[in-house]
């Protein structure tokens, strides 16, 4: 497959493709695929979880339990909307 296919878009690299990429120029796969800041938190969140990377492992359980809980009742409330 010709390189020039990827430049004009009409080709598709597999995800076996990106990730030799990567590794090739050590960068992660994502870096490859999204723009800078698409898959971070929202500015209005960035600051609490720097201050997450604060917090003793415990801490970062709860923390993380807490925030799934949230992300569930999310998610369950948009399904029972949508049906």
């Amino acid at each position: 497959m010709s390189d020039r296919r990827y430049e004009i878009g009409n080709a598709q690299p597999s995800l076996e493709a990106l990730k030799k990429i990567g590794l090739a120029l050590n960068i992660t796969i994502d870096s490859l695929v999204f723009d800078d800041g698409e898959r971070g938190p929202d500015e209005d969140l960035r600051l609490q979880f720097e201050a997450l990377s604060q917090f003793s492992s415990e801490e970062k359980k709860i923390a993380k339990a807490v925030i799934e809980s949230l992300i569930l009742k999310h998610e369950a409330r948009r399904f029972s909307a949508a049906g």
